[in-house]
């Protein structure tokens, strides 16, 4: 690969790499993402490099593999462009058809489209599907075009022309200005203005200063760091180049977890190519910018997640916060000025000098611009990740993108922000998406999680299970958040198992509110959200535990009885033939019994009566 000595040199490397890959293009593109690589993406690319050579295709259209397109739900996806005729779920037989009629005809296939769920319909091109027409996908929308490896590709949809601009067109303060007037604030959760925490690390003396990519992304759920990495590595990299302009660094990290592997090898091959090229290493371009970048590899801790437990695990140490009051700007890594920011926020940089930051600072409301990437899971219709522009509501985005809930089942709560989010009840469903309103609200933006239930959800449950998530994953540092999560497990399990006590809610609010103000860290000051939030919205279901012995949802298995309706048995038997463990007592024709004590509780003798006479109380 050659080198690219200037900015002129840059200019005709990217017009060359334009040419050979224009938007006009016939190009087969094949998500590659961790999701449909697990549902067979890889087969079915070369499926169809075998199909277009034999059918003399070959040296007219290109098969790329991409990175993640988003609607993980209908993965192996495959668009055809420059049409971007849509298949969903392709398979390695469908692969011939779509070669002989789509791609060498151009005749959509109407059985192989996109039929949304609801209402029937069926969506020839990518665009025009809701899933994807009510986004906004300003940073995430490449990765479903670009072979992420590739550095001409990136070139090609104008790549590094915002390192370009920051290293001969602007000064240092000039580039942190621009961030700053653009309002972009870290997608990691904190939701700190970017320029203000660059300005503080310019600004810091300092023999070495340090540009860091937290890609440590630990929360259930969420894969929005992951899928960005591996789809379009080379955006994270400029990014990193331009802050690194900004603030005077010279060396960069990426800390990534060692469960992404795709993620980890897209990321050094795209590393390794940027130096070939001379985009990384010594006075790129021929300008006075030095700097380069390595990968350190996370054990999968999600404490490290913070700031100054993460660079406590680059220096070797066990990997716990420190206190705030000591800047990481100024005293970072190695004790050197750092500047962090996660894989969405570096990615948002080249977008914002490239557009400018007026452009920018259009998308969004007041205080929260630009876009946001989530990971909409849980009990919805349409699973994936989602670009949308902050200030959309709640409710557009779970039943317009997500499509609602599956089986028609009732909305109940969404969390927000990972496992120290709030849940936020069917009441707030017009709530706006941006920092200040979900912080108020009792939850939070967090790296991007979004997790649905619905009505066969238990929120006491909910609550017992991040609870337990962030007890198993404090450091246990200090005491607030060691001793707060212990107590919070011990009472949630207590009320879960029928042995609650009424005074157990004054006792987890009062527990809560102290780690809130109290915890070294931000685990520690989160992590009552997902307790004090179920308690203030659905407190209901606490007392239903507690007082009446029952839980609604029919989850928790200690509260749950099953029995059978005299009047409704028909003797079928149907029940007795399910039960893994013999418990249904009763001849063939005649009522039958549950032995209650005896029962355990899998709920298989009511998934299979046909008169529906099994009960769960």
């Amino acid at each position: 690969m050659p080198r690219i000595e200037t900015a002129a040199a840059l200019e005709e490397r990217r017009v060359a790499a334009k040419g050979l890959h224009p938007d006009s293009a016939r190009r087969v593109t094949v998500c590659g993402g961790t999701g449909c690589q697990a549902a067979g993406g890889r087969d079915v690319a070369k499926a169809f490099k075998r199909e277009l050579d034999e059918q003399g295709l070959d040296g007219e259209v290109e098969v790329i593999v991409t990175g993640c397109h988003g609607f993980c739900e209908q993965g192996p996806i495959v668009v055809v462009r420059p049409d971007d005729v849509f298949y969903p779920k392709v398979k390695k037989g469908g692969v011939a058809e779509i070669v002989r009629r789509t791609v060498a005809s151009g005749e959509p296939i109407e059985e192989l489209l996109y039929e949304e769920p609801t209402s029937g319909e069926r969506f020839v091109r990518e665009a025009e599907i809701p899933f994807y027409a009510g986004q906004q996908r300003l940073v995430f929308g490449d990765s479903g075009r670009i072979a992420p490896t590739r550095l001409d590709d990136y070139l090609a949809i104008g790549g590094y022309g915002g390192l370009r601009r920051a290293l001969f067109d602007m000064e240092p303060d000039e580039i942190i200005e621009e961030i700053t007037r653009a309002g972009l604030r870290g997608r990691g959760g904190g939701g700190f203005l970017t320029g203000w925490k660059w300005e503080g690390c310019r600004a810091a003396s300092g023999q070495r200063k340090f540009v860091i990519c937290n890609a440590d992304e630990g929360d259930p759920g969420a894969f929005m760091d992951r899928s960005l990495l591996e789809g379009n590595p080379h955006a994270v990299i400029e990014g990193m180049l331009i802050g690194a302009r900004a603030i005077g660094a010279s060396e960069g990290l990426v800390y990534v977890r060692a469960e992404y592997p795709l993620a980890v090898t897209h990321l050094a091959a795209a590393l390794e190519q940027a130096r070939e090229a001379g985009l990384l290493g010594e006075r790129i371009l021929s300008s006075d910018l030095s700097f380069d970048i390595r990968i350190s590899r996370g054990g999968g801790a999600f404490v490290c997640g913070e700031s100054t437990a993460l660079m406590a695990s680059l220096e070797g140490k066990a990997g716990e916060p420190r206190a705030k009051y000591v800047h990481t700007v100024e005293h970072g890594l190695l004790d050197m000025p750092t500047t962090l920011n996660n894989v969405e926020t570096w990615a948002n940089v080249p977008l914002i000098l490239k557009q400018g930051a007026e452009a920018y600072a259009a998308i969004g409301t007041e205080h929260s611009k630009g876009t946001k990437i989530f990971s909409l899971v849980g009990r919805i219709n349409n699973t994936g990740l989602v670009e949308v522009p902050m200030g959309i509501t709640l409710r557009e985005v779970i039943f317009g993108i997500g499509g609602g809930i599956p089986g028609g089942r009732a909305f109940k709560a969404v969390q927000t922000g990972g496992p120290s989010g709030g849940c936020l009840p069917e009441s707030m469903l017009d709530l706006t998406v941006d920092f200040q309103e979900l912080t108020r609200a009792g939850s939070m933006m967090g790296s991007g999680g979004m997790i649905v239930m619905d009505d066969q959800t238990c929120m006491v449950d909910v609550a017992r299970y991040f609870a337990h998530f962030l007890f198993k994953e404090s450091c246990g540092k200090c005491t607030p958040c060691r001793e707060g999560l212990k107590n919070s497990v011990e009472i949630l399990d207590r009320i879960t198992n029928g042995k609650g006590r009424i005074d157990d809610l004054s006792l987890l609010e009062e527990i809560g509110e102290w780690m809130t103000s109290s915890s070294l860290c931000a685990l520690g000051g989160s992590a009552a959200n997902p307790v004090l939030s179920t308690i203030r919205h659905f407190r209901g279901e606490y007392l239903a535990h507690i007082g009446e012995g029952r839980c609604p949802a029919g989850v928790c298995k200690a509260l749950i009885r099953y029995s059978i309706d005299a009047a409704l048995c028909d003797g079928c038997h149907a029940c007795a033939i399910a039960c893994p463990v013999d418990v249904i007592r009763g001849a063939k024709k005649e009522v039958h019994v549950i032995d209650a004590e005896a029962c355990i509780k899998c709920g298989a003798c009511l998934s299979v009566c046909p008169q529906d006479a099994v009960l769960r109380r």
